[in-house]
């Protein structure tokens, strides 16, 4: 059974968008090249970040058409990364939301990618 272990965002600027993502993830990239970014998660999960003028074959997406999701354990956690990311002048498109499937804020990356932040019930 096929299992997916990677998001890539196509960015328009990954040296840029790596310093957004290190300061809001609070870890450095474990690859950092002009075209290209890395990060990767103790659960396996990584996150690339890919210049969209060198992709191939050349995408036609930009940000907003989908979301890079994080669960946190509780309202706590969900309150002091909605307030850190405000503080850091991350733009957020909707505040701390109560949705049929828990708590939730969305932020936007430099690009418009959608970052969702939710405790699930």
């Amino acid at each position: 059974m096929l299992q997916p272990t990677y998001t890539l965002l196509y960015v328009d600027n990954p040296e840029a968008s790596g310093r957004f993502y290190a300061a809001l993830l609070g870890r450095a990239p474990v690859e950092a090249q002009p075209t290209f970014v890395l990060f990767v998660f103790e659960s396996g999960v990584r996150l690339g970040l890919w210049s969209r003028h060198t992709v191939e074959p050349a995408a036609s997406a930009t940000g907003g058409g989908t979301e890079v999701a994080v669960t946190v354990a509780d309202d706590a956690a969900l309150e002091a990364t909605h307030a850190a990311w405000v503080e850091n002048g991350v733009p957020i498109l909707q505040p701390p939301t109560d949705m049929d499937f828990g708590r939730t804020f969305v932020a936007l990356d430099p690009d418009g990618h959608r970052l969702r932040v939710f405790r699930p019930h």
